[in-house]
């Protein structure tokens, strides 16, 4: 970790502890919103830099090894950087029979994305869950939080052409 005048800057990120503290300052010394402010820095990160955790166990009194078991017990914490766009794809028993495994496929085939992993430009990350009550959707596929039901694999390919020409006019390469 670098030191540049008074402040660490967090790496890989780039950013510094400033920005943390704008997220979860107002929770100083209360170990009670750990949560919380994990979910305040995933959310402006889109994961849990372990420079930030340790900036959370200071500032809120909490030892970072329960940070670390908060992160690692919930599933919707991430530990690894995660692309600019999450795409999950429901595979519970519903939208694997409507066709989520074709999906899949398609995804990796056209796209090279595959589960678990974010894609080399930073844009994506396919993340596969068991189920996101949508049923009568299904298959379904969340993007950045948004539902988008009965999708098969050009409607998810569109989906990932979209956002990608919109990120290379946006001058966008994926850093958060």
């Amino acid at each position: 970790m670098k030191v540049t005048g008074q402040l660490e800057v967090i790496t890989p990120a780039g950013q510094t502890e400033f920005e943390v503290e704008d997220l979860i300052g107002r929770w100083a010394g209360n170990q009670e919103k750990a949560v919380m402010a994990m979910l305040a820095v995933q959310d402006r990160y889109n994961w849990l830099p372990p420079e930030a955790l340790n900036y959370i166990s200071r500032r809120l009194e909490v030892p970072a090894g329960q940070l670390y078991h908060i992160a690692t017990f919930y599933k919707f914490f991430s530990l690894t950087p995660r692309g600019k766009h999450i795409l999950q794809l429901c595979t519970g028993t519903a939208c694997h029979i409507l066709g989520a495994r074709r999906v899949a496929d398609a995804l990796k085939r056209e796209h090279g994305l595959t589960f678990g992993r974010t894609s080399d430009d930073g844009l994506f990350t396919l993340e596969q869950v068991n189920c996101v009550g949508a049923c009568s959707m299904g298959p379904v596929l969340v993007v950045d939080g948004n539902y988008h039901g009965n999708v098969n694999q050009s409607i998810a390919g569109a989906i990932v052409k979209k956002l990608a020409r919109q990120a290379t006019t946006e001058g966008d390469h994926g850093q958060n």
